[in-house]
């Protein structure tokens, strides 16, 4: 199945889904990341912030169990900027205020700037993905570009509500490629 076709098909399942499906599909992702990972050995990790309306995982479990067990990590939440095409990333704590943009995307203000190359994992939203690591997005190549800009050590973790496609016939060279993927049912694990 081509990138298009995959991305229409799973949004439209995604939006279907009931929000009390999308909450709970969501607590399991989180579980599988807290249970797979050494959260305690990242000193940043990138964390999107979801847009309810899209149906996205619910990241705010996430992040407030991080900063209710005092966590050592540190998280950084994207911005898009206002050229539409590129990110940038801010340092998110509990005193952070928060403005939706024009996407209905929650965004700090007046936080501090974080590097790319000071992330140890990003995770990357995701429409679908397949069994080699290539993943689907919304199409406008934020990530892509964004997870270029990372050290080439840096994980790049995936969560998805779905499992994955067999292969996404259209993926290439330059796509940039999942070290794993949590879905609520397993961690898939790729040689990216």
């Amino acid at each position: 199945m081509i990138k298009a076709d995959l991305r229409r098909e799973a949004l439209a399942r995604r939006r279907a889904l009931p929000e009390a499906e999308v909450a709970r599909r969501s607590a399991l992702l989180w579980q599988q990341l807290v249970q797979e990972f050494l959260l305690a050995q990242w000193r940043w990790l990138h964390v999107f912030l979801p847009i309810p309306q899209q149906h996205e995982p619910d990241t705010w479990l996430l992040i407030r169990h991080l900063w209710a067990h005092q966590q050592a990590v540190k998280l950084a939440v994207p911005v898009v900027q206002a050229d539409g095409r590129t990110l940038r990333h801010y340092h998110l704590t509990p005193e952070t205020q928060l403005l939706n943009n024009r996407w209905g995307i929650p965004e700090p203000v007046g936080a501090t700037e974080v590097q790319p190359a000071q992330l140890d994992a990003v995770l990357v939203p995701l429409l679908a993905f397949d069994e080699t690591g290539h993943r689907v997005g919304y199409g406008k190549g934020f990530y892509d570009q964004f997870l270029g800009q990372c050290r080439p050590d840096t994980l790049r973790i995936g969560l998805c509500l779905e499992p994955p496609v067999p292969r996404i016939a259209d993926a290439w060279a330059g796509d940039v490629r999942l070290h794993a993927c949590i879905t609520p049912e397993q961690v898939w694990r790729f040689d990216a």
